[in-house]
């Protein structure tokens, strides 16, 4: 009971910790807000999230050496001071350039937090309870991306003010330094000396890393791709205004909270490769059905399908990585989160798709791409 009750006091503010990984979320919102103000073309507003995850492709492998020097938390922590840098950044300064260099900073404070967040939990819960956990730590994350849309509406609606959400954002980040700040966390010491770069890529070499690193692209791909996507179907096929279309994120987002939320408790209970399989299904069957809806409703269920699919997908594929090469957790947990590079490659060529066949049907054609290697990859999930 002792150990149960000093498991949770370090666990909370590590899940206060994903609720501050959850901010990179409202990247979706922001985008379709920012190109409504500064009259923006589909390509030109989709390098705004593309920014955000560019940075995962340079920046994850580093942080995983990193790691070996200065310890998970430490890395955590500045992870949440650069984030709190680029929350400011809106507030200050509104133009294309601002926002950015904004977006560019939280990709930067993502990819720290990313990298050395996940593995920090298994230094507090171990085996296959690893997978529940960081699946609930995907679930608090989802309750701040679901926040972020309606946050923005408000703010819209109230003060003509959508950016309202970063100042927010601003404070919670900096209790979320205060918290783990005071938190006692015993992490293993690195035996031997750490990786080099040629050592953490020469990893892709195993398949299951490589297939594991291409998975996690194609449901980052997705997830940033639904976010920015399902306002502007909304508006392309109903004509609805961006404060009521933007509600589309927050169908997404908690979609994937609930989904999150019951992955925790299910995965401890069924395997992963079946739960991954029915949360596949579930992603092509939303996927497909945007080919062809054209009512609120039901362009509402196929977002709401999509974010159930989606939920689980990451926590499974992860877990998978680590337990796998378990001497290399750092360094594998800096390649996964490169992964998140499918952040940037998607909107981008979903933007230009898009703007060629002028309509949203661009964008879902790339994210079935995603979706396809996903279930393709079903077969190799082992636990």
């Amino acid at each position: 009971m002792k150990n149960t009750k000093k498991i949770y006091a370090k666990l909370i503010p590590v899940m206060f910790c994903f609720f501050a990984m959850g901010f990179v979320d409202l990247v979706g919102i922001a985008t379709n807000y920012a190109k409504a103000d500064l009259s923006l073309t589909d390509t030109e507003a989709n390098i705004f999230p593309s920014m955000v995850f560019f940075w995962f492709l340079i920046f994850s492998v580093p942080t995983g050496m990193l790691m070996n020097r200065i310890g998970r938390k430490k890395t955590v922590l500045l992870s949440l001071v650069v984030t709190v840098l680029a929350l400011i950044v809106p507030v200050i300064s509104h133009s294309y350039a601002g926002m950015l260099i904004s977006f560019s900073l939280l990709g930067i404070g993502n990819t720290l937090m990313q990298v050395s967040l996940n593995p920090l939990i298994s230094n507090i819960v171990s085996g296959e309870r690893l997978a529940s956990s960081l699946t609930l730590g995907q679930f608090v994350k989802a309750i701040a991306s679901f926040v972020a849309p309606i946050l923005a509406a408000w703010g819209a609606i109230q003060f003509s003010y959508w950016r309202i959400l970063f100042p927010i954002f601003t404070v919670i980040a900096i209790i979320a330094i205060v918290v783990l700040s005071s938190t006692s966390i015993e992490e293993k010491k690195i035996e031997g000396k750490s990786s080099s770069f040629g050592e953490c890529f020469a990893l892709l070499g195993d398949k299951l890393i490589l297939l594991s690193f291409l998975g996690i692209m194609c449901h980052v791909g997705i997830d940033v791709g639904t976010n920015v996507t399902a306002p502007k179907i909304l508006i392309e096929r109903l004509g609805m205004e961006l404060a009521d279309a933007g509600y589309a994120t927050s169908v997404y987002f908690l979609f994937r909270t609930i989904g999150c939320l019951s992955g925790a408790f299910i995965l401890a209970k069924v395997s992963g490769k079946i739960f991954f399989a029915i949360s596949v299904i579930m992603l092509a069957l939303g996927m497909g059905g945007l080919y062809f809806v054209d009512t609120k409703i039901t362009i509402y269920a196929c977002v709401a399908l999509i974010g159930f699919g989606n939920s689980n997908v990451f926590s499974i594929i992860f877990s998978q990585a680590l337990l796998h090469k378990p001497s290399k957790q750092n360094e594998v947990s800096g390649l996964m989160i490169m992964g998140l590079f499918g952040g940037t490659i998607f909107p981008l060529v979903m933007g230009i798709v898009s703007d060629i066949m002028l309509a949203q049907i661009g964008a879902v054609l790339v994210m079935t791409i995603g979706v396809a290697y996903l279930l393709l990859l079903t077969r190799n999930i082992k636990f």
